[in-house]
């Protein structure tokens, strides 16, 4: 059971991020107006240049190897700071997106709990080398 819930639970952030990383770049999927304050954030890192191109490269990537198995705990390492970032401007500068970013974290977390045997060596306090 608990290996079923673990593999829905990385199928189904791999299609979030696989999906809306590639909406990005194709525009299937019309977004809703984000509000002021986001409008402003989201601005100032499109005229950046490269934030945006680069993280959705990375979800895409990431997604896909969510999809396939392949990778998994690397995947979910790279996109730690991308569902932090998310949930960050979900909850502070744009509500409406918040139940989708914290969809977002339970899916990191359980997908993280599920390769906990991996991540454990990352927490350790003090290493022998």
């Amino acid at each position: 059971m608990q290996k079923k819930v673990a593999l829905v639970g990385r199928i189904l952030l791999g299609l979030v991020f696989f999906i809306f990383g590639l909406n990005f770049f194709f525009n299937f999927i019309p977004m809703p107006p984000p509000s002021a304050a986001s409008q402003k954030l989201m601005e100032g890192m499109m005229a950046v240049g490269y934030i945006f191109p680069v993280v959705k490269v990375l979800e895409v990537l990431c997604g896909f190897l969510l999809l396939t198995g392949f990778f998994v705990p690397l995947a979910l390492l790279i996109l730690a700071p991308i569902v932090v970032n998310i949930a960050i401007i979900h909850f502070f500068f744009d509500l409406s997106g918040a139940p989708m970013a914290a969809l977002l974290i339970v899916l990191m977390g359980l997908n993280a709990w599920a390769h906990r045997s991996v991540f454990s060596h990352v927490l350790k306090a003090k290493t022998t080398v």
